[in-house]
């Protein structure tokens, strides 16, 4: 199943399973009830989509970094023996097609990171691996943008991958039951052009070895995001870097789930803006 947060045709802001491009069947009550959606809490009558939305308005953004063995050694960095977790504002979540726009405070190295993310369903606190998957509403594309001269500046990541617009989610949540989220491709691709290419089996830690990792360190309410990390291929290693420049397109494409697609824009005010 995939579920979608949407703009109907009338303007209500609606979730729903969509069921074709474009015509979702509405759910009926809240998308966060203690247990994972059925199929019968879906209305029979179908809705147009006008425009889809970032799939969840989450209450935490939980992210983790060097989660891909290629990932940490092109960065020259240390493997790690724990889940590296950091945050991001839920200010920072934009909708697909939405613009990701570069911060007029820090706009010269903006990267992307291509991301699987796990939307968690039911609350979860000190839960097992083996238990994990009860927890999870579905999975979903992310982009964890990144400023990199405020990553290096700061020693710490908060500003850097902050920013307003700097986590793209989308196009929608696809339910566990249609996804193997130990066995699909991850893809980024700037312009058209391929940046990233692997496999969530290369991750270090696992998705579901995250979130059972996390709930043993915070309570995870229902709609909290968790960004698994990115593969290999970022911009900040390439020669000469790539960076986000105003005018590109960013997309995250993940196998059984679809396509994330973000243009890039410049802050307001900026010469080219």
């Amino acid at each position: 199943m995939r579920i979608a947060r949407f703009l109907s045709e009338d303007g209500t802001i609606l979730s729903g399973a969509l069921v074709a491009d474009g015509i979702a069947r509405p759910l009926v009550g809240d998308l966060f009830t203690g247990r994972l959606p059925r199929d019968g809490d879906f209305a029979d009558d179908t809705v147009g989509v006008r425009e889809l939305l970032a799939p969840v308005s989450p209450p935490n953004i939980f992210a983790i970094g060097r989660n891909y063995a290629d990932h940490v050694a092109e960065t020259g960095a240390r493997r790690p023996e724990k889940p590296l977790i950091f945050m991001k504002p839920t200010t920072a979540v934009t909708a697909p097609e939405h613009a990701i726009v570069l911060p007029s405070a820090a706009p010269a190295q903006v990267d992307f990171e291509a991301e699987l993310a796990v939307v968690v369903g039911r609350q979860a606190r000190a839960i097992s691996v083996a238990s994990a998957p009860d927890h999870v509403l579905g999975y979903t594309c992310a982009n964890d943008v990144t400023a990199r001269d405020c990553q290096a500046a700061d020693k710490q990541w908060s500003r850097a991958k902050g920013f307003d617009t700097f986590c793209p989610l989308g196009p929608w949540i696809v339910t566990p039951d249609a996804l193997d989220p130990t066995n699909c491709r991850i893809s980024s691709r700037l312009n058209g052009e391929l940046m990233q290419s692997a496999v969530t089996d290369a991750m270090v830690f696992s998705a579901l070895e995250l979130l059972s990792f996390l709930s043993h360190q915070f309570t995870l309410l229902p709609g909290t995001v968790i960004l698994t990390g990115t593969p290999a291929g970022v911009g900040f290693v390439r020669q000469p870097p790539v960076f986000l420049r105003g005018g590109d397109r960013i997309e995250v494409d993940i196998e059984g789930i679809g396509t994330l697609s973000n243009p890039v824009s410049d802050a307001p005010g900026r010469d080219g803006a």
